[in-house]
């Protein structure tokens, strides 16, 4: 499949065995063009290529105890782009981590699990008929 009909993954996680788990899992099961990154300082630069969904580690800190958190990178994707859909990762099993990331625009939360790339597989699912149903119904509106 040609690279134009695939979707443009972005993984953020300092975990590098996690990280490197998710991208297989994702080549393995779906057309995907991924980039990793271990912290959000490095995939900011990166948005000018246009990612279609990005999934992002909530704490961020593993590698460098001054990097930015999940939080603030979600916030300057947000700035640049507040059409990103970002769906945040934790190992916390929080209400208060998930309630706050969705305060800052996040998609969605999912919790760091044996389960997690399923729930991400189907986030992504829905993200695409949510963009479908929202680009039909604007058609619709256009016309009235």
């Amino acid at each position: 499949m040609n690279n134009e009909k695939k979707i443009k993954l972005f993984l953020v996680d300092d975990d590098a065995v996690f990280l490197k788990l998710l991208e297989f899992d994702f080549l393995q099961h779906g057309d995907f063009l991924i980039e990793t990154f271990a912290t959000g300082e490095l995939c900011l630069p990166e948005l000018h290529q246009g990612p279609d969904v990005i999934i992002l580690d909530y704490y961020l800190d593993g590698i460098d105890k001054n990097a930015m958190n999940g939080i603030q990178t979600l916030d300057e994707i947000k700035a640049v782009n507040p059409n990103i859909p970002v769906v945040m990762l934790s190992s916390q099993d929080s209400i208060d981590v998930a309630i706050n990331c969705m305060h800052h625009h996040a998609f969605d939360y999912v919790v760091k699990s044996e389960t997690a790339f399923v729930r991400l597989q189907k986030i992504i699912t829905s993200i695409f008929k949510y963009d479908k149903m929202q680009k039909e119904l604007n058609w619709y509106m256009d016309r009235m």
